[in-house]
């Protein structure tokens, strides 16, 4: 099958053209993102593979559909950018890759945790330039500190794995309690509860409607004074212009971001020559106890591996006729 590459960059062509030697589709790759301008690139294409920030609104699925486009594959575990209602009625199938490597992730969320508490990005950098003072590289220990996890699917779970051994207290938050986690010792609670004990918040939830700005003026007013607040998960899950208030009062101590809400423009890209227009991220740079990540976490030899051998495999299961596991429906988007 020929497939239209949305979004390629030299790693994503790496390891799909790898994959593919047991697959054979012919892979036709394209740097830009795709969106209603940019369809026409895949006019001669039955299907699609599409990342995080292309956008699939029913604007961009019609014009594929026009062009006789009628699968669309997803290397990504969301589905937040894509209108599957839309998509349902113009007949396109949308399949997905549910986990890569949530090891990935997780370990990056807690690298995220070390580095913003032990100051190791500013210590690096002082070190390089003679400076040895310890003062402002003041941290606490992990040991003791409670945690709460805001969704404990299967990467929820492996971050809970990780703190539980640093000594940590774990509370959880889901709306499906996960056995696992709960084997780890950690302790499921209502969000309020969670935001008003927690020493350091994770998400590790899909951006949906009931979660979009999850983290907002309301809830940041119940959680501690100089709370530590990761997210490794979908940016829109915090209001970014609530958290610059909150930084600015000290209410947050530490931000760690590997996702933002307007990451489109920006992610993935090498825009150090240029002036970056988005004045609400410049000023999330500013702050001294923020440090933000180019959407990474999930950036692993094993994660890449797995979402192009995903990826292929389900857009040869379509093509064969054989059952897909992972297709995903607007019942779906509701239940997420």
């Amino acid at each position: 099958m020929k497939v239209a590459v949305f979004s390629t960059k030299a790693y994503d062509r790496r390891f799909l053209e790898a994959a593919n030697t047991d697959h054979g589709h012919e892979l036709v790759f394209f740097e830009p993102h795709l969106t209603s301008d940019t369809a026409i690139l895949a006019s001669d294409s039955p299907a699609v593979c599409a990342f995080v920030n292309d956008q699939l609104d029913e604007n961009t699925l019609q014009a594929l559909a026009n062009q006789g486009t009628r699968l669309i594959a997803l290397r990504s575990a969301g589905y937040n950018n894509v209108d599957l209602t839309a998509a349902s009625k113009l007949g396109l199938t949308i399949v997905r890759v549910p986990a890569y490597s949530p090891y990935a992730v997780a370990e990056h969320t807690v690298g995220l945790i070390l580095t913003l508490n032990r100051k190791i990005h500013r210590a690096y950098n002082r070190v390089r330039e003679g400076n040895f003072s310890l003062d402002g590289l003041l941290g606490f220990d992990l040991h003791g500190r409670t945690v709460g996890i805001v969704g404990t699917g299967k990467i929820g779970v492996l971050v809970a794995q990780i703190l539980k051994g640093f000594g940590c207290q774990l509370l959880a938050y889901d709306v499906h309690q996960n056995p696992e986690c709960e084997a780890l010792g950690a302790k499921y609670v209502k969000l309020p509860e969670l935001f008003q004990a927690s020493d350091i918040v994770t998400l590790h939830c899909p951006l949906t409607k009931d979660t979009y700005h999850l983290i907002d003026d309301q809830a940041l007013a119940q959680m501690k004074q100089g709370v530590m607040l990761i997210n490794t998960s979908r940016g829109a899950l915090i209001d970014t212009n609530a958290v610059t208030e909150a930084l600015k009062s000290r209410k947050i101590g530490y931000l760690g971001l590997d996702v933002y809400e307007k990451e489109s423009d920006l992610f993935f890209e090498d825009l150090s020559e240029d002036v970056i227009q988005d004045d609400v991220f410049q000023r999330l740079l500013t702050f001294p106890n923020v440090l933000i990540t180019g959407h990474q976490a999930f950036f692993t030899e094993n994660a890449l591996k797995n979402i192009a051998e995903t990826t292929l495999s389900n857009i040869t299961d379509i093509e064969q006729g054989n059952p897909c596991p992972n297709i995903v429906t607007p019942e779906q988007k509701i239940a997420a």
